[in-house]
């Protein structure tokens, strides 16, 4: 493993030309849309066919919260800011397939957390 990279996920370049698998814990639902969108678009440059793109945190399934204390901490982090909150899978999904990803598995984990695991698709 190599240690984290810092880098901003909305950026239109990274500080990496490639990588074998990306790790993104809890950052979707304490970050704008853009910065989703960001790390999807970054990750489809940098990941080959076949890599894992591996997301963690609290999600929402066809629109429902996976727990109360969920939809409160969603109602939380848009009081701090609006741009932030708890994000559907749906829409993950669509914006992780607008850029070659499929999502493989979905596993629940403590807290009411969930991971994510899309693979890079081929070019």
């Amino acid at each position: 493993l190599c240690a984290p990279v810092r880098l901003d996920a909305s950026a239109a370049t990274w500080p990496i030309a490639h990588a074998d698998a990306i790790v993104c814990i809890n950052m979707i639902h304490i970050s704008p849309w853009s910065a989703t969108q960001g790390l999807f678009a970054g990750a489809a440059r940098v990941l080959p066919a076949g890599a894992l793109l591996y997301l963690y945190g609290p999600y929402r399934f066809a629109g429902e919260f996976t727990a109360a204390s969920n939809a409160e901490f969603d109602r939380s982090l848009r009081a701090r800011d609006a741009a932030w909150g708890v994000r559907d899978v749906d829409d993950l999904v669509a914006c992780a397939e607008a850029q070659g990803f499929t999502l493989r598995e979905t596993i629940a984990m403590p807290a009411n957390n969930h991971s994510l695991l899309f693979r890079a698709q081929a070019a």
